[in-house]
């Protein structure tokens, strides 16, 4: 069994934020593969099915970014899946609007949502996919930029970044990983 687990923020005032690119990603993925995430757990939203022959948990924690790692690790314990058939999807500044990055492994960069599930987990040997949301210019703080919603010129590219993360994660399922990561880091 694999777990893909999208990250964000609960609530009607993040939904198509910067910061919600993960949620955004596992609901393409659970829409595409018909898995309902309607299944409520160790405060997260889950949906259990198969994508390309293998079992898959798709999570959204509801705990709030900050506290990712809260929801994930019961998970992982509960299920018993090895950290080697987990992924994280979530958002980077460091990568431009429309990119995506995934990496076997890596620290976490400044990102309150994977310092947690390091935290919790005790490593950072797990796959990650990064989806870029851009930086702000210099004047606006970070907290802002990434709680605002993508702008109407920006839209369009990240309708196509949600799909190709979907397509890379639905590919993991029966893929190396390192095939995956060679096509889709190009």
């Amino acid at each position: 069994m694999k777990l893909i687990a999208g990250l964000g923020n609960p609530g009607s005032e993040y939904v198509h934020t910067r910061h919600n690119i993960g949620f955004e990603v596992i609901e393409r993925l659970a829409d595409k593969e018909n898995i309902p995430l309607s299944r409520s757990k160790y405060n997260a939203l889950y949906g259990k099915g198969e994508i390309q022959g293998e079992e898959v948990l798709l999570v959204k924690p509801l705990t709030y970014m900050n506290l990712s790692g809260e929801a994930i690790a019961p998970f992982m314990n509960f299920f018993k899946i090895p950290i080697e058939d987990m992924m994280i999807i979530y958002d980077d500044m460091d990568l431009a609007v429309g990119k995506i990055r995934l990496r076997l492994k890596g620290s976490a960069g400044g990102h309150n949502g994977m310092k947690s599930i390091i935290q919790h987990l005790g490593t950072s040997e797990f796959k990650r996919t990064r989806v870029g949301i851009g930086r702000p210019d210099g004047r606006q703080p970070v907290i802002d930029y990434v709680l605002q919603k993508f702008s109407e010129e920006e839209e369009p590219i990240i309708a196509e970044v949600i799909e190709k993360a979907a397509m890379a994660c639905g590919e993991w399922c029966s893929e190396p990983f390192d095939k995956v990561m060679n096509k889709y880091n190009r």
